[in-house]
């Protein structure tokens, strides 16, 4: 199947490993030419080069106010086009309730939450027909995930708001989706399993309530997300879709 991506160009934010770089390969797999970011300049220049010719690396902080524009202004300059952004943010802090901190909160709302809106607005404001805008966001969109609160409280505005989106930039031809991975085998993941003192444990404990019972990969993630921001997906918008093996108890 012919995703339509050869000679599209997309920004992919937080791109230097995990989902974003993920992604970002599959996309410059299939022929498009992709800007990736992250927040160091050397970490970002190399995971390019891992890429190819095809990809360039821009050093950017999702919480900058400046970051959204200038990573437009890239794609077009390097590139000649801009066709999309897949807007990719570490996880913010763990902890419950009574442990984070006011400043964990404001840090990850200037990164995770403000951050995304102000990328989605600025690619908004130079997309054209055709365009497309994808969130990756977390299947605590739907359920909270223990030992998670900011991120449970911060990822399902984001969804209300890519859902607001997408209905404001239908009439334009510009589709708005949402990824919502869950157990990923990212370095995140990983992290969030070894801190209950026994990472093996918590892997095990996680893949038995997960129906194919196993973490998903990087690669089915980065597959996934090619798709719904190619032309294959042109009737697409508006939509949260689950990378979770099944996972959701919902429909």
């Amino acid at each position: 199947m012919d995703l339509g991506l050869k000679d599209r160009v997309y920004v992919v934010t937080g791109a230097t490993r995990g989902l974003g770089f993920a992604s970002a390969r599959e996309l410059t797999a299939d022929g498009a030419r992709v800007v990736l970011t992250g927040r160091d300049e050397e970490r970002a220049a190399d995971a390019a080069a891992e890429l190819g010719p095809n990809a360039v690396g821009v050093a950017a902080d999702n919480a900058d106010p400046e970051a959204a524009a200038r990573l437009v202004a890239t794609a077009k300059e390097r590139f000649g086009r801009f066709d999309g952004i897949l807007i990719s943010v570490g996880g913010p802090a763990p902890g419950s309730a009574a442990d984070n901190t006011d400043a964990q909160w404001t840090a990850a709302f200037e990164s995770v939450f403000l951050g995304a809106v102000r990328l989605a607005r600025a690619a908004a404001a130079e997309l054209g027909e055709g365009g497309v805008i994808g969130l990756v966001l977390s299947g605590s969109v739907h359920e909270p995930i223990p030992g998670l609160t900011i991120s449970n409280g911060l990822r399902p505005g984001l969804a209300g708001f890519a859902k607001s989106l997408s209905v404001e930039l239908g009439p334009r031809g510009i589709r708005v989706v949402g990824l919502l991975p869950a157990r990923i085998d990212t370095d995140r993941v990983r992290e969030l399993d070894s801190l209950s003192g026994d990472a093996a444990a918590a892997r095990a404990g996680n893949e038995s309530r997960i129906p194919l019972r196993r973490y998903g990969t990087p690669e089915e993630f980065g597959r996934t997300a090619a798709f719904l921001l190619s032309p294959a997906a042109s009737y697409l918008t508006g939509v949260m879709l689950p990378v979770d093996g099944g996972s959701r108890h919902g429909f």
